[in-house]
């Protein structure tokens, strides 16, 4: 039977890891690293994720700043914040809850961010940076999944990866993190012809469709790693659940993530350490 990978447990340790840190460096350079939050509206998801990542953020440490908007507000006025927050010389890191409303251009604010505040790794300059082997704040996401799979012990390199989505969030950036590790990566999605064969040749095979059990156990390679980012609630029970068949697929794999306390704690520590590597790269300049 395969290992759970505990997002929790994973996520309780480096946390505690990042306040010593943090401690270290309000000593060293007078302050510690802050994040600012900005959501609009009142969409009962996008408080649960922003309460998630303030108090993410009390645990390590950080000093934190959420800003609430209408769901009304104007572009204009969200991107006038943002002016502000990336003026601030004590903020450093922004983040804006997605999806926002929409008579507000999602891109045109993701692009307003400040590069050197982009704690989501969305920019477009941060996207390319990536993509070219630049230096770069990795998308949290991903960021997670490199960190869960390393807690395994598992050598990435030479090894098949096979990413079934090709999402701008999760697909598209954990395919080309696992190919800087080295791996031989083939991303996979609704178009892919025989996805049951593909999947089978994984040692390392990522679920991000946000279909519920869209990965079978007699989809898997015997000793895989199996890392589900899919968050479905399940109509018949309510609850939430992942993209992968977790009971049975628990009997193939050698390591695999549950839905939830899997991907989804790392996601918000993640935040948390690249609002500290945001923060590094403007004190050590």
């Amino acid at each position: 039977m395969g290992n759970i990978i505990d997002g929790k447990q994973l996520s309780l340790r480096l946390k505690g890891e990042m306040a010593e840190q943090v401690k270290a460096l309000e000593t060293q350079y007078g302050r510690v690293p802050s994040l600012a939050v900005i959501l609009v509206g009142e969409n009962p998801a996008s408080q649960s994720y922003v309460r998630g990542k303030i108090k993410a953020a009390e645990q390590v440490g950080l000093r934190s700043e959420l800003i609430t908007m209408p769901a009304d507000v104007s572009e204009a006025t969200l991107l006038a914040e943002i002016d502000r927050l990336n003026a601030d010389a004590l903020t450093d890191g922004v983040l804006v809850q997605l999806p926002l409303p929409k008579h507000i251009d999602e891109e045109r604010v993701i692009d307003a961010i400040a590069l050197e505040k982009d704690v989501d790794g969305f920019h477009p300059a941060n996207v390319a940076n990536l993509w070219l082997g630049k230096p770069c704040i990795e998308p949290c996401t991903p960021k997670g999944i490199m960190q869960m799979i390393a807690e395994c012990g598992f050598d990435v390199a030479g090894k098949k990866a096979v990413v079934v989505g090709r999402s701008n969030i999760v697909g598209k950036p954990i395919s080309k993190l696992l190919l800087d590790a080295n791996a031989t990566v083939t991303i996979a999605h609704s178009r892919t012809q025989n996805l049951a064969e593909v999947c089978r040749e994984a040692d390392i095979l990522v679920a991000a469709v946000g279909r519920k059990h869209i990965i079978t156990a007699d989809m898997i390679k015997p000793g895989a790693i199996v890392i589900d980012v899919g968050v479905n609630r399940d109509p018949e029970t309510g609850k939430l659940c992942g993209d992968v068949d977790t009971a049975a697929a628990q009997q193939v794999a050698s390591y695999i993530t549950p839905v939830p306390g899997g991907v989804g704690p790392m996601t918000i520590t993640m935040l948390m350490k690249n609002t500290i590597e945001c923060y590094l790269n403007r004190v050590t300049k």
